[in-house]
């Protein structure tokens, strides 16, 4: 903040970097604040002074609290949050009778607000008056493809305005970004005091990084077993996919008793807000969450946070830890890895400077993936989302960043598929033509797995019905399957002729149907002037018809 503040309101772009839970926050809300109590004109309410641009809604509902302590002593600044999750007018309607002088926003909405001038928000003029522009994790920004969003945004903004990036990593889109968006930028960077200070260290220094190397069948069991030795305390656990956030979630919440469980990821449309909220203000519980919950934000008082599935990029792995151990608090990080992952720990020390302690497996551990494949068996909806987190899973370990160490070929299917308890290896091409004699499958037939929802059951069997009937309808029938085009060449070619026929169509109009066959002629004509047997003068002399200029035109379109 000492650094940044006093840059950012003398009038200098800013690209700070600063290490997770170090305030940077107030670095922008302050400036932001003082820039715009010193504008000669007072801000009327349609215009827009400043614009906050965050990657999540988590983060921007978090700035946008730290912003109303302010404002509230400056009743002359109207705030608004637009954010997705919520109906676009609604946010028109109260951008029309609030105002907005200074704008907390996702790229996502703010986007789809500019285009609403038909509903009579004309946001491109309202931004003529800005001062400042921040973009909070702007690496992040980046990275989730918001890319297209924000040069959008960047189109309706005025040139002359203070610009600052914000964030704990920065990468080479962000360093694309600060050459193009920003006017002779200062470059802050703060690192921690001390020894960090020598070799750049991405934590907090208070934080106690752990990892622990077991097998992907044991993994759960050592999970659950940490958790209820820490029943007290208040964790974040971070799994890959949101199909295995659903998936595990509802596994701990029936394994952990007395510990509030919830659950949160990118799918969820409304419930997020509520879920975030919520979970801030206990004093202690588990929250199992994507990556959603890496960046930027500030839940009090987390005392571990437990990353089951590694993150896709060595720069979220410094963002998860940074949920806990924030402003000079102690906190804890522990990483689960599978024996093959190992020399991530060398590649973390080295790309991020990230110091780690081994913690070994805890032994005498209860096996709780019997109780879990009895869960499956129970009810259908446990069945298919485990076969959807297991399936998910799979997918996002192959498209890993770091996949020198991370490799899909060397993953043991057999112990994962234990380890997610499934009661079949599910159908997907990665396992296509392998066999796995270390899994036993269930010999209940799947199929019978019945909902514990009766209205879900009642949809599944009508389903099924339908599917018994068409197959025997088409039972005497050949299957005939039409070959699909591997290309979209086709689809392109037959596009083309169409648009081409309604050209002419359009063009030629105004021609009279008696005039078509003396068109004909004179494009027979234009065929042997371009092969050359005729001369320019024999093709004018054979034009016929009065409308021969007119054909002329035609006939050369």
């Amino acid at each position: 903040q000492s650094a940044t503040i006093p840059l950012f309101m003398n009038n200098k772009d800013v690209a700070a970097e600063a290490v997770t839970g170090s305030g940077k926050t107030l670095a922008f809300v302050i400036p932001i604040l003082e820039i715009l109590l010193r504008r000669e004109e007072k801000l009327k309410k349609m215009q827009v002074g400043a614009i906050i641009i965050t990657p999540t809604r988590e983060l921007a509902i978090q700035i946008d609290e730290v912003l109303s302590h302010f404002t509230k002593h400056f009743p002359r600044f109207s705030q608004i949050l637009l954010i997705g999750g919520r109906n676009p007018m609604e946010d028109v309607e109260k951008f029309k009778e609030q105002g907005g002088n200074i704008i907390v926003a996702t790229p996502g909405r703010l986007e789809d607000l500019f285009r609403r001038k038909a509903d009579g928000l004309d946001l491109a003029s309202c931004v003529k008056s800005l001062d400042v522009l921040v973009l909070d994790e702007a690496d992040r920004l980046l990275d989730m493809g918001f890319e297209a969003s924000l040069n959008t945004i960047l189109d309706f903004l005025p040139k002359q305005r203070r610009t600052g990036l914000f964030s704990a990593t920065q990468t080479q889109e962000v360093e694309n970004l600060v050459r193009a968006g920003l006017r002779n930028p200062v470059r802050i960077s703060v690192k921690e005091k001390g020894v960090a200070a020598s070799n750049t260290q991405k934590t907090p220094t208070r934080l106690e990084n752990y990892y622990m190397i077991c097998k992907a069948d044991e993994k759960f069991n050592q999970l659950v077993h940490f958790l209820r030795q820490h029943k007290q305390e208040k964790h974040l656990v971070f799994f890959s996919t949101c199909a295995c956030v659903e998936y595990y979630g509802k596994a701990l919440e029936s394994l952990i008793k007395q510990v509030k469980i919830m659950s949160i990821h990118g799918k969820m449309k409304h419930k997020r807000n509520k879920i975030f909220t919520e979970f801030r203000k206990l004093p202690g519980g588990i929250l199992v969450c994507t990556d959603v919950m890496a960046r930027g934000i500030d839940i009090p008082e987390v005392h571990w946070v437990l990353q089951y599935d590694p993150p896709s990029s060595a720069s979220a792995f410094v963002h998860r830890c940074g949920r806990t151990a924030r402003i000079g608090n102690v906190g804890s990080a522990l990483v689960f890895l599978l024996p093959m992952e190992e020399s991530y720990i060398n590649f973390l020390s080295i790309n991020q400077k990230c110091p780690m302690q081994e913690m070994k497996p805890q032994t005498n551990v209860l096996d709780l993936l019997p109780k879990l494949k009895s869960m499956a068996l129970a009810d259908r909806a446990v069945f298919e989302k485990g076969m959807k987190a297991f399936v998910s899973y799979v997918q996002a370990y192959a498209k890993h960043e770091c996949n020198l160490i991370f490799r899909i070929k060397d993953l043991d299917f057999a112990s994962l598929a234990k380890g997610f308890a499934l009661l079949k290896m599910p159908k997907m091409p990665e396992l296509r033509g392998k066999c796995f004699p270390d899994f036993t499958p269930v010999t209940v037939n799947t199929d019978s797995i019945s909902f514990k929802d009766k209205n879900r059951e009642k949809q599944r069997q009508k389903q099924l019905e339908q599917q018994r009937k068409e197959r025997e309808e088409n039972a005497g029938k050949k299957n005939f399957i039409k070959n699909k085009a591997w290309s979209k060449q086709k689809a392109k070619r037959e596009k083309k002729k169409k648009v081409t026929a309604k050209r002419k169509r359009e063009e030629g109009s105004d021609i009279e149907d008696e005039d078509m066959e003396e068109l004909l002629n004179d494009t027979r004509l234009l065929k042997r002037l371009k092969k050359g047997k005729i001369s320019e003068e024999e093709f004018e002399k054979r034009l016929t018809g009065s409308q021969s200029r007119l054909k002329v035109e035609t006939v050369a379109d």
